[in-house]
């Protein structure tokens, strides 16, 4: 007997790497089990989509079963009419209710966005990473950040969509959907968290060479630890001190970081990159390539290129005496 072509070179390697290929179904970046309403009110839309469609679809292939082993009797007519109308019934029955359930879902996310006294944030997507500004009471509360979300848990938040360059998406599977953020369009999209831990956003529309490393880490806090974090983001950056330090810090004022970055303290203010006032305290650096750690510092740093290809950050070619100098003062704006 011919062995089915291709199965033949199924192996036991081939069940473990797709067990593999399930566990990565898990994690900061899951939707099951959800950390925000968002998120359960989708994923109960879905199981209720799943048992209807399954229910009919296991009734289908059972009536055809069934008709292939009967054959057509005589007066089968008579026979079919009742089924016949049975089975419209049951169809108009399923959608009506599937049609409630998208009305009912609907409903949930239209009072999810109108809760009072949401946490105000205007998030920025550009070509491979995100700017974040937190908005207060007035203008001195205004917080500027990068490639990081801070969310206080059990309170609505509200967040403001755009982008500086091509289509982008917004996606934090564990809190809700996805969300374009589209060039000269201001787009928006709510979020409720209901349980703290870290999470991870992603870009989910292709956006260039990049797309891969453009993610976003999230953490939901408790209220209190999230305003001590906003308190923190605040002050400005702390003066260096030490020589190197203070080296580090003349470079980054003087030379060609002054050009795209800001560091509240300092007279730098640009907005072309990421702001670094509290560079050292973020989890991750360039939008989640690397871990934040010194030696992640001296590899971005010394040739970003070489870790982000493509990206805005260019190759400069600093003397080891100026590289030491720059991480050390990075290291400290925390």
């Amino acid at each position: 007997m011919r062995r089915r072509e291709g199965f033949d070179k199924l192996s036991p390697n081939h069940f473990v790497v797709f067990c593999l290929g399930l566990s990565g179904c898990a994690g900061k970046q899951n939707i099951l089990p959800s950390a925000g309403a968002h998120t359960d009110a989708f994923n109960t839309l879905f199981l209720v989509f799943l048992i209807v469609c399954g229910v009919m679809y296991a009734l289908v292939i059972g009536f055809l079963a069934l008709a292939i082993l009967r054959g057509r009797r005589e007066g089968g007519d008579d026979q079919v009419r009742p089924v016949f109308k049975a089975w419209v019934g049951l169809i108009t029955i399923g959608l009506i209710g599937l049609a409630f359930a998208s009305w009912l879902t609907d409903r949930a996310m239209a009072s999810y966005a109108a809760q009072p006294n949401p946490v105000r944030i205007r998030l920025t997507a550009n070509q491979w990473w995100w700017s974040v500004e937190y908005f207060g009471s007035y203008p001195g509360e205004t917080v500027r950040t990068a490639n990081e979300l801070h969310l206080p848990v059990g309170r609505p938040v509200h967040i403001e969509l755009a982008s500086n360059d091509v289509i982008h998406s917004f996606w934090i599977p564990n809190l809700a959907g996805k969300q374009d953020l589209i060039p000269g369009r201001r787009t928006d999209i709510a979020l409720l968290p209901r349980r703290t831990g870290q999470f991870r956003g992603q870009c989910a529309e292709f956006c260039g060479a990049q797309h891969a490393h453009m993610a976003l880490d999230v953490m939901v806090e408790p209220e209190a630890q999230f305003l001590n974090w906003w308190r923190s983001q605040l002050k400005p950056a702390p003066a260096p001190r030490t020589r190197l330090e203070q080296a580090g810090a003349n470079y980054i004022v003087s030379r060609e970081c002054s050009v795209c970055h800001a560091i509240t303290g300092t007279p730098i203010n640009a907005r072309v990159g990421p702001d670094l006032t509290h560079v050292a305290s973020r989890k991750s650096i360039a939008a989640g390539t690397l871990p934040m750690n010194r030696g992640n510092l001296y590899a971005w740093i010394a040739d970003p290129q070489g870790v982000k290809p493509g990206s805005r950050m260019p190759y400069i070619g600093l003397e080891p005496r100026e590289l030491d100098a720059v991480v050390a003062y990075l290291e400290t704006l925390k």
